[in-house]
C-alpha cells in the first residue's frame, strides 16, 4: 500500500481506491487549472458542468443503462428514497409490494405504509432473515404499483442471487450495499436506488436510475420540489446545487472502474475476495457463517460470530489492534462483519483470512 494505511472493514462509509484517493488529492487546492477545488466551484460552472454530463455518460458505460431510462444524482440517502418512492410512484392504485429480507427492507416498507397500502409479499424474518425469500414464496399482487426489494443486505451479509419476476409490476431495488459490484440487466428494474458511500463515492450521493414512463406518475400538486423525480430529471439533477464533491469523486471512481475492464473484472475480484473468507468460515470449527443459504452470501458483507458475545468482542479488539478495523457487527445482530466493497484490497482479506486462523488455535 502506498500509505501506513488500515485495513477498514467499515461497512459504510468505506474504502475508496487509493488511486482516486491520490488523484483527489492532486487536484484538490487547483481543479485542472480553474484556480478551485471542486469544493468551492458554483455547481452552474462550464467546469462542474463537464463533470457531472461525464459522470452520467460513465455511470451509464459501466452499468450498460438503457436509454430510456433517466439517472439522478442526488443527496439523502437511500434512507430518503423510502419515502421518495411511495410518494413518487404509489400513486396509481395506492398500494406496494415490499419484499422483506433484512433491516432496510423493512424500513422501507414501515416507510411506505404512511402513503397507501403496503402488502409484505415475502419475508425471511422468521429465520433471522439467513436467506432471502424465494420467486415460489413471493405473493405479488398484480394491482400494485410497484414490487420493492433491497437487493443486498448490509446488516445480515445476504444478496438475492435472482431478480424476482413480478409482470407487468416495476421493480424497484435499494443496491446501496452492491451497486457495480458485478454486471446487472437494468431492464429488469423499473427504478434502481443507492446511497453512494459503499462502492462509489464519499456519504452525500445517492444515484438514481429510474424508467422514463415512471416519471410521469408524480403528482405534482403535493409533491415537494425536491422529492419530484420528473422535476429533477428536468433538470437533470440540478434543480438546487447538488453533492459536487461526492458527485466528482463518483466520476473517479467510474474511471477506476472502466481502466480495470468494467464490471465483469469486478465481479471477479469481489468473487476471489469473498470465497477465501467463506472457505475459512466452511472450514473453522470455531466461526460460522450467519447466512444459511451458500447462494445467498453476500460478496459484500461477510457475516460471522463465534456463538460467544465475550469471545466475539476478544476478536474484534484484537483484530484492531492488528490494524482491521471495524469488524464488529451491525448492533441489532451482533458477531461480526467484513465489508469488502469494491475498493477493499484483497491483502486486506488475506491478512483476517490468516488472523481468524490464528485466533482459532489460541481459543478452541
Amino acid at each position: 500500500m502506498a500509505f501506513d494505511r488500515i485495513f477498514n472493514f467499515s461497512a459504510g462509509p468505506s474504502v475508496l481506491p487509493e488511486e482516486v484517493l491520490l488523484s483527489a488529492q492532486k487536484d484538490l487546492l487547483n481543479y485542472q487549472g480553474s484556480g478551485m477545488s471542486v469544493m468551492e466551484m458554483s455547481h452552474r460552472s462550464k467546469v462542474f458542468d463537464d463533470i457531472i454530463v461525464t459522470a452520467e455518460a460513465k455511470l451509464r458505460k459501466v452499468m450498460n443503462i438503457p436509454d430510456n431510462y433517466k439517472v439522478l444524482f442526488l443527496q439523502g440517502g437511500a434512507t430518503l428514497q423510502f419515502a421518495m418512492v411511495p410518494m413518487n410512484l404509489m400513486t396509481v392504485n395506492g398500494k406496494a409490494d415490499y419484499i422483506v429480507s433484512g433491516n432496510f427492507s423493512k424500513k422501507a416498507a414501515e416507510e411506505a405504509a404512511k402513503y397507501g397500502k403496503v402488502q409484505i409479499a415475502g419475508t425471511t424474518k422468521a429465520e433471522n432473515f439467513s436467506r432471502v425469500p424465494r420467486q415460489d414464496e413471493l405473493l405479488l399482487d398484480p394491482e400494485a404499483d410497484y414490487v420493492h426489494i433491497c437487493y443486498n443486505n448490509t446488516i445480515y451479509g445476504s444478496v438475492f442471487d435472482y431478480i424476482p419476476e413480478t409482470g407487468n409490476v416495476p421493480l424497484v431495488a435499494d443496491l446501496s450495499s452492491c451497486i457495480m459490484s458485478e454486471p446487472i440487466d437494468v431492464s429488469k428494474f423499473g427504478m434502481i436506488y443507492a446511497g453512494a458511500q459503499k462502492n462509489v463515492a464519499p456519504a452525500g450521493l445517492t444515484i438514481v436510475i429510474i424508467r422514463e414512463d415512471l416519471l410521469e406518475r408524480t403528482p405534482k400538486e403535493y409533491t415537494p420540489l425536491l422529492m419530484n423525480y420528473k422535476i429533477l430529471a428536468e433538470n437533470n439533477s440540478m434543480y438546487n446545487t447538488p453533492p459536487c464533491w461526492p458527485i466528482y469523486i463518483c466520476k473517479l471512481v467510474l474511471d477506476w472502474l472502466l481502466d480495470m475492464g468494467g464490471l465483469e473484472v469486478m465481479k471477479k475480484r469481489n468473487v476471489e475476495k469473498a470465497s477465501l473468507i467463506y472457505e475459512a468460515l466452511d472450514n473453522s470449527k470455531l466461526f460460522k457463517p450467519a447466512v444459511s443459504v451458500k447462494a445467498n452470501r453476500s460478496l459484500m458483507n461477510v457475516t460471522f460470530r463465534t456463538g460467544d458475545d465475550e469471545l466475539d468482542a476478544k476478536f474484534v479488539k484484537e483484530a484492531t489492534a492488528r490494524g482491521m478495523t471495524n469488524l464488529k457487527g451491525h448492533r441489532a445482530v451482533g458477531g461480526m462483519r467484513a465489508s469488502i466493497y469494491n475498493a477493499f484490497p484483497i491483502e486486506g482479506v488475506r491478512t483476517l483470512v490468516e488472523f481468524m486462523k490464528e485466533f482459532e488455535a489460541k481459543n478452541s
